[in-house]
Order: structure tokens, then C-alpha cells, then sequence
């Protein structure tokens, strides 16, 4: 910016300058131009960012409680040297014991930030605050590849300023890194060229894997990015060739040190059985009396709930399908856990008024996010087509129907739009917004958190993967029909 002042430079002089400035033009015999000015905006948003994240790292964080616990302690032992284990007394004597249980990404990640930093109680938070920042300026670099550069700049406000995502800085689990991961994916496949692209999409589908197994099935989203079918399949094969490769070394590990093999962890099986379960569509501890009373390692543990899971789905296929709707619930229709989280470590601090004034805000703006990303479904009408005109009417009127029903209603079912909007949104409706592949992408992201919602169970918690995706959508809210992507400058 000091290129648009001289020393006795006049206002007009100096206004001129700004705008010629704001939409790239020659200034003071050099150009900026808009790719660099979107770098700039880029590292704007992302120390705007920070600041709260860095806040809630140093303020929030205390002692790891529920799953962060076992994340934590597995970090801490893979820093010491000493595997994804744990050490328990047999016959008086302490005696290595391998794990499997969890996804070992995070703590894998985590525990090689110990071994450079140590483990002390805000190194973990400050990395998470890290990896929120990064992810800002991830979205605002993606949203550039199909939006303009105003919406572009929206998308990463919204991800820099949820407060869902500044809270998650002070809560050690695995769901920034996975939405990091996301959305790193879509970079690699959908953007880097050259015969290398698969491959690098192969390694980050194997990481995200190791850190959240459903990730694998994002390979038959990332062959779809409007390459033909010839290309699309070869781009499978390379990036499942590579992802499978990634995991491999973690699997022999398994199946070396284990009860039995196992791809990536042992609670698959336990997850599918407390789905079937549940009474509420959401997690509750399995018991021996469930079903699995006697089991000796965590592989047979995770097979035998597997079974007993699979028999409970088969025998009365309807009672679990009636079980979706309240999955999706629990999982779209609050924001909640990472409050409860920081209660759980410090009462003192998060007093339970305190925490329920935070639910309430924090399930407001997820809720508000997540019905104007549904208006991303949408297209306004530039041309006197009364097919284009009346298809879309009938969808606005519709989807805005179905808003004033749920706010108004007792159980506000506004968690249908994690349904609705990938339908609508992969539909080629009449007038519909020219879907690039990346955007086609983010619909598939939203419905594959959906899906294993409703095939597992539901916690709130899991929707914060796809929360960076919502910022997305949002901003694309309500743009013309057939409108194509403003890319950014080379």
C-alpha cells in the first residue's frame, strides 16, 4: 500500500490510486494484480483468525478429558518412543500392550508435535489453533477456484469468525485435523496437475484415513472431477493404489502385534453395534450383557460387536432405519461438545449457565450456516425461461417453506437440510448454478457425513468436519442461474 502514497500526494491523486489498487491495475509503474491480492487477503484472514484461536488455546485448554484422554496418552507414548501402546500390570509385573482401538492419525500427528515441542498442556491446543488457521486460508484458496473473489473473501470470514471452530482450539480431538484434511483432498485432486496429482490425492485420503476411517470413501469423489470416464477411472485406481499403500505399513503393524488384522482400528464393529443400540441415535457405552461377554483382544472385541451389530440390523431392518432421523439429529441440530468438553475440564471456568449460553450460540450459527449454505442449491433467474423461472421458484419456496416449518415447529427438524441440500445440489434442476467439480465435492462431503450419521450414530461433534464445507456453500448462497466460476488470476 505505501506504492499508492507519494509525499505530497493529493486526495484525489491517492483515491484514484486505491481504486485502480482495488480492482488490479498499473500503480506507480508496477501491477497488482488479482492473484496477489488475494495472497494478501489470504494472510489477512488467516492472522485475523488466529488471534481468537491463540486465545482459546491459552485461556480455554486444561487437562484432556473423554476421548481426548486416550489421544493424548497415545500422542505422548508415540513421542516417547514406545508405539500406539500402553502399559498394564500382569502377574506384578508391567507388561506392553499394543493399541488399535482408536484411529492412530491423530495422535500419530500429535505425538511428533511432543517429540519437537513436549507435552505440556497448551502444546496440543496451540498446534489445534495451528491447524483452525491453516484451514482459513484453505477455504479462502478454494473458494477462489468457483466463486468471485467478494464471496471467496465471505467463506473465509465465516470460517475464521465460527465460534464452534475458534472453541475446538482448546479441545484435543481429531475433527480439525480431519476437516484440514478435507479439504486438502479436494486441492490435490481436483487442482495440482500433472500425473503426480493422483498420487499426492492418494497419500492425503491415506492420511485422512489413519486419522478418520470414513475418509477412504472420499477416493470415488475425488475420480470425479469432470475429467472423462477414462481419466476418472485411472485417477481411481492411482489415488486407491497410493491411499492403500499409505495404510499399508500401519496395517502389517496390526496384524503383527494384534490379536488379528485390522486395517486401520478396532472400532468400526463397536460403532455399527452402538448404532443399532442406541435408544436416542446417539452414543452409549456397550456392556458384556449387550452381547459380547467374553473377548480377549480388541480385534476379536471389534468383530464380536460387528456381529452383534449386523444380527441386530437384520433381524428388524426398520426399527434401524427409523433410528436415522434421530441420528441426524443428534449430529446436525446443535453444536454442544465442545462446551461441554471445556466444562468437563475446568468447571470453574465454564459455570453450567455460562455453558448453556454457549450452547444456545453456538447452535444458532451452526443452524443459521447451515440453512444459507442450503440457499447454494438455488439459482436466481437472469433470463425470461418460465421453466428456468418456475423450477426455481418451486425450490426457493420450498426450501424456505421447510425453514419456517422447522423454526417453528418443537422439534425444529432444520437437521433434514444435511439431506436435502446434496440432493438438490447434485440435481441438474433447470437454472441450477453451473456446478464445478469442486463444488460437487463439497455437496458429497456433507452427504457422506450424513451417511455414516445414519449407519453408525450421531454426536454433534461430527458435523465440525464439514463445518469449513458449510462456510463454503454459504457463500455461494443465491447466485445467478447458470452462473460459472470467477477463477483467480494465475
Amino acid at each position: 500500500m505505501t506504492l499508492l502514497l507519494e509525499p505530497h500526494a493529493s486526495a484525489p491523486h491517492v483515491l484514484l490510486n486505491l481504486k485502480r489498487w482495488a480492482k488490479g491495475h498499473w500503480v506507480k509503474g508496477r501491477y497488482v494484480g488479482q492473484s496477489e491480492r488475494d495472497w494478501l487477503f489470504t494472510g489477512l484472514i488467516c492472522l485475523l483468525g488466529a488471534l481468537p484461536r491463540l486465545y482459546a488455546a491459552l485461556y480455554w485448554a486444561r487437562e484432556p478429558v473423554w476421548d481426548a484422554h486416550y489421544y493424548h496418552f497415545g500422542a505422548q507414548r508415540i513421542a516417547q518412543g514406545l508405539g500406539y501402546s500402553e502399559d498394564v500390570w500382569v502377574n506384578g509385573a508391567l507388561v506392553w500392550r499394543p493399541w488399535c482401538h482408536y484411529p492412530v492419525g491423530y495422535s500419530a500427528v500429535l505425538g511428533g508435535v511432543y517429540w519437537l515441542f513436549g507435552s505440556g498442556q497448551w502444546v496440543g491446543p496451540l498446534f489445534n489453533a495451528l491447524i483452525g488457521t491453516v484451514t482459513i486460508g484453505v477455504v479462502h484458496r478454494l473458494a477462489r477456484q468457483f466463486l468471485s473473489a467478494n464471496r471467496s473473501r465471505a467463506a473465509a470470514l465465516l470460517t475464521a469468525v465460527h465460534p464452534g471452530l475458534i472453541a475446538y482450539s482448546a479441545v484435543l480431538m481429531t475433527e480439525p485435523l480431519a476437516a484440514l484434511l478435507l479439504l486438502l483432498t479436494a486441492q490435490a485432486a481436483l487442482f495440482w496437475r500433472g500425473r503426480s496429482a493422483a498420487a499426492r490425492a492418494g497419500v492425503l485420503v491415506g492420511i485422512g484415513a489413519l486419522v478418520r476411517p470414513s475418509v477412504l470413501a472420499l477416493l470415488a469423489m475425488v475420480a470425479s472431477g469432470g475429467r472423462t470416464l477414462k481419466e476418472n477411472m485411472k485417477f481411481a485406481l492411482i489415488a486407491g493404489a497410493v491411499a492403500l499403500a499409505t495404510l499399508a505399513p500401519w496395517a502389517a503393524r496390526n496384524c503383527r502385534v494384534m490379536d488379528g488384522c485390522a486395517l486401520i482400528s478396532t472400532n468400526g464393529g463397536w460403532n455399527l453395534a452402538i448404532g443399532a443400540l442406541t435408544p436416542t441415535g446417539r452414543f452409549h457405552t456397550l456392556r458384556a450383557e449387550d452381547g459380547c461377554k467374553i473377548v480377549t483382544g480388541q480385534v476379536q472385541q471389534d468383530r464380536c460387536w460387528a456381529q452383534i451389530g449386523m444380527q441386530t440390523i437384520l433381524s428388524d431392518p426398520f426399527k434401524w432405519l427409523g433410528k436415522i432421523p434421530a441420528k441426524l439429529e443428534q449430529t446436525f441440530s446443535h453444536e454442544s461438545f465442545a462446551v461441554a468438553y471445556l466444562h468437563e475440564a475446568n468447571p470453574s471456568l465454564w459455570p453450567e449457565q455460562e455453558v448453556e449460553d454457549w450452547r444456545v450460540g453456538l447452535s444458532c450459527f451452526h443452524l443459521l450456516l447451515l440453512t444459507v449454505a442450503a440457499l447454494a442449491t438455488l439459482g436466481l433467474p437472469r433470463a425470461q425461461d418460465r421453466k428456468v423461472l418456475m423450477t426455481q421458484l418451486g425450490l426457493g419456496v420450498s426450501l424456505l417453506g421447510f425453514v419456517g416449518y422447522a423454526v417453528l415447529t418443537d422439534d425444529h427438524p432444520l437437521y433434514w437440510l444435511s439431506v436435502l441440500i446434496p440432493l438438490v445440489g447434485l440435481l441438474p434442476l433447470p437454472g441450477a448454478p453451473t456446478r464445478e467439480a469442486l463444488e460437487r465435492y463439497l455437496y458429497l462431503s456433507l452427504a457422506l457425513t450424513a451417511l455414516t450419521s445414519a449407519v453408525f450414530f450421531g454426536e454433534d461433534r461430527y458435523h465440525i468436519v464439514i463445518s469449513p464445507v458449510l462456510c463454503l456453500l454459504a457463500a455461494a448462497a443465491l447466485r445467478p442461474s447458470g452462473a460459472r466460476a470467477t477463477k483467480a488470476a494465475a
